[in-house]
């Protein structure tokens, strides 16, 4: 069993809370929608929250993607800059993930999806145990050397869209290298979520993090 860090610890009671956070089209969702049916495959009950300013777009694209009963996803329309709801005032989302857990008590994972911001973005860990932030290399391979509070913060960065990286002209491994320099070698790992590579390793730290499982 693995002991998880000092900087995200786990909750005793209820299900785990993982957030998912990073800048506008860098692939949340697309992450979401690739971890639902591997989360359910191993057994695991989720539900998930997704924040966005004004709208329930985020969630409406989930509930109509039929990989997950509708009833567990739940919209938290922020009203203000989103990583407010996420870190500022986390009480909208606290609030959320209770009403699932008393909906479905069997609950052990809740994903919150943060609606897009920059790369200042963070969760509270009072409402998440553990927290992960998607960058893509179209934004360019100086974002680890922009040294943004979710990429130095986060429990795991997640680089995204790894197959666009020769058309954009990044050099993957060079950004990845940075990434791992700039955040004293904690956790990275490469994704393309549009195909589903690289998010089983995703999928498998999060369960060794906060679920206790292989």
């Amino acid at each position: 069993m693995t002991v998880p860090s000092p900087a995200s610890p786990a909750k005793s009671i209820g299900a785990a809370r993982v957030g998912i956070g990073g800048p506008v089209g860098s692939g949340k969702t697309a992450l979401v929608e690739q971890l639902i049916p591997r989360v359910i495959e191993r057994g695991i009950d989720l539900v998930v929250i997704t924040n966005d300013l004004v709208t329930r777009e985020d969630a409406e694209r989930l509930k109509r993607s039929g990989l997950i009963d509708p009833a567990r996803v739940v919209a938290v329309e922020t009203g203000a800059c989103p990583h407010t709801a996420i870190r500022e005032d986390p009480s909208l989302n606290m609030q959320a993930a209770d009403e699932l857990q008393l909906e479905f008590p069997g609950a052990e994972l809740v994903l919150i999806e943060s609606g897009g911001d920059n790369l200042a973005s963070s969760f509270s860990l009072d409402l998440v145990d553990h927290w992960l932030f998607v960058i893509d290399v179209a934004g360019g391979d100086d974002i680890p050397r922009k040294r943004g509070l979710g990429v130095l913060q986060c429990d795991l960065l997640v680089i995204n869209k790894a197959d666009l990286a020769p058309y954009v002209r990044v050099d993957l491994d060079r950004m990845v290298e940075e990434a791992r320099a700039v955040r004293s070698d904690r956790a990275v790992l490469v994704t393309n979520c549009a195909t589903g590579d690289g998010v089983d390793a995703v999928l498998d730290h999060i369960a060794d993090a906060v679920l206790f499982r292989s």
